[in-house]
């Protein structure tokens, strides 16, 4: 079956929609990563507290407080990685048996698709999950390396590889973090994606509202307000 007759398969708004998942997916990732100074991410902020962190290590005797919180970062790179690689596992058995899911779906939405229709549905699905855990993975590794050059930061403060090295290590631990931040979008939408077995106009929902709820989260939450507020002064968080 060459691309010209699958696309047969499918309407303008299944076009519409897929296309409206792939542009907000990249769309709403290039935001998150370079918001204007004016009006920084959630992401964005924490970048600058992963710095000050790096640069606080150097004069924190133990550091142990440093390293337990570095290994609760890759707890979580791994747990993510690891129950991703199940969701593709179990996507990948959805695709050996779509009989099933073909079944539940028909007492969900009216009339019959080929069995083409599903199988690209669940490789979409599939596609944003493998990208999600390849994130984890890759973040994973540079939480492992910024560990490393933790490590290597010499004790003395006033030893010149001190800063330099801790500034290293921030960027490697910021650069881990955006990694990881990108495979949860990508499991956002995968999660919208799955949407669309209930048909196109539920896919531009999932969509819409997956979109709605990252730009919240990163540009609107009180968590971003907590952060945007001054070090100086006496303030005060509402709960």
């Amino acid at each position: 079956m060459s691309w010209t007759d699958l696309f047969t398969h499918f309407n303008r708004l299944d076009l519409a929609a897929l296309l409206l998942l792939f542009g907000s997916w990249a769309f709403i990732g290039l935001l998150i990563d370079n918001a204007p100074k004016s009006w920084p991410s959630v992401s964005g902020l924490m970048a600058q507290y992963r710095r000050e962190w790096m640069v606080e290590m150097i004069t924190r005797d133990p550091r142990i407080f440093d390293a337990h919180i570095l290994g609760t970062l890759r707890q979580g790179t791994s747990f993510l990685a690891s129950a991703t690689l199940i969701a593709i596992g179990g996507s990948l058995a959805l695709l050996g048996d779509l009989d099933q899911v073909i079944g539940i779906a028909g007492d969900l939405t009216p009339g019959q698709e080929p069995l083409v229709v599903w199988e690209v549905k669940i490789l979409v699905i599939l596609l944003f999950l493998a990208n999600a855990f390849l994130k984890f993975v890759w973040s994973n590794r540079l939480f492992g390396y910024c560990a490393v050059l933790m490590a290597a930061v010499p004790n003395d403060a006033s030893d010149p590889r001190a800063l330099i090295r801790a500034r290293k290590a921030g960027e490697i631990n910021i650069t881990a973090a955006r990694g990881f931040n990108r495979g949860l979008r990508s499991l956002y939408f995968a999660l919208a994606t799955a949407a669309w077995i209930l048909g196109s106009e539920a896919l531009l929902l999932a969509t819409a509202v997956t979109i709605l709820l990252l730009l919240r989260r990163e540009f609107a939450s009180q968590s971003r307000a907590v952060l945007m507020q001054p070090d100086t002064g006496d303030s005060h968080t509402q709960s």
